[in-house]
């Protein structure tokens, strides 16, 4: 028995300025057409480069009657005239043509009417936001495992961000190269064994010996760090997300790391490393460590004129607040 036709979308937005999702967005457009025609082909054109008559022709009947993929970059550099053109022809899309617009989700109104006008067409919206947050890195690598067949937890979702950083490419590429090389099951010490001399000089390891007050090791793992090129927002982020976890568990007073976990909305593994890292801190100590972390969140991205000395600075003030009574 044959199989139904694939029909696909023939209006799809990517809404966002990610690149991967905005180009796995375009992959899956193209292979929806190809399933309803092996043919079909792909036109990609940036709109400040599209004329009237040019997107007239790309969207114009085929003599041949072939499928067609146009995508449509950058709208929202739009005018008002291509603008114009662009609207006319999604509120009456051409048959055999899947026509994607790309969007960054901001820019002027011309660009932002295309959006509006697209989705009161029904068009297919995948948004492509950018990624900036460290759970949404973490939760991007927990889809890409599972995308790839593979099972995880938190703890391996958090070495692997700290082992490869915060481009989803990389990241995407690690998620899936671990799977396979772990037939599924990714852990922290797969994780560690499959990135060892890069994940032991990343942000987080640089966050844990500075907590602890271990200034010797902390400044050699910022340097290497530094070396191979981590992010300096990165070391920032987990500088705060260590300091701000200490505090929250000291905060919380002593108790069973599990019942902790449940209360502070945190994983238990993550509960019981700052239970550890908690000895020594001092109310007064904390709060000069998360002036200093605050500070030093602005510093690399742009107060400072040196990233490299504020983060060598911030470890020195958080080693000191350690000591302080």
């Amino acid at each position: 028995m044959n199989s139904p036709a694939v029909t696909p979308a023939p209006l799809q937005l990517a809404l966002g300025e990610e690149e991967l999702l905005v180009e796995r967005a375009i992959r899956a457009a193209l292979d929806s057409a190809r399933l309803a025609d092996p043919s079909a082909d792909l036109t990609r054109v940036r709109v400040a480069e599209l004329t009237s008559p040019e997107l007239a022709e790309l969207v114009s009947p085929s003599l041949f009657a072939e499928g067609r993929v146009i995508v449509i970059d950058a709208a929202h550099e739009a005018t008002q005239d291509i603008a114009a053109v662009i609207i006319s022809y999604v509120k009456n899309p051409a048959e055999g043509i899947v026509f994607v617009v790309v969007h960054n989700g901001g820019g002027r109104k011309a660009g932002k009417d295309i959006v509006a006008a697209m989705r009161k067409a029904g068009a297919v919206v995948t948004e492509c936001a950018k990624i900036t947050k460290p759970a949404e890195r973490e939760a991007f690598v927990r889809n890409e495992i599972r995308r790839a067949g593979g099972k995880t937890d938190p703890a391996a979702v958090a070495a692997l961000v700290d082992s490869v950083g915060s481009d989803l490419r990389e990241l995407a590429a690690a998620s899936a190269q671990l799977v396979a090389d772990t037939a599924g099951a990714v852990t922290e010490e797969a994780v560690r064994r499959y990135h060892r001399g890069r994940a032991d000089v990343t942000g987080f390891a640089v966050a844990e010996k500075a907590v602890t007050g271990d200034v010797p090791g902390a400044l050699e793992a910022l340097r290497w760090a530094m070396h191979l090129g981590v992010p300096h927002v990165l070391v920032a982020d987990a500088l705060a997300d260590a300091v701000r976890t200490v505090a929250r568990v000291v905060g919380a007073g002593r108790a069973d790391p599990f019942r902790l976990a449940g209360e502070l909305g945190m994983p238990a593994w993550k509960v019981k490393k700052a239970l550890a890292q908690s000895r020594g801190w001092k109310p007064a100590g904390l709060v000069e460590a998360m002036r200093a972390v605050a500070e030093v969140n602005a510093d690399v991205k742009g107060v400072a004129a040196d990233a490299d000395y504020a983060l060598e600075r911030a470890v020195l003030r958080l080693a000191k607040a350690h000591r302080r009574e």
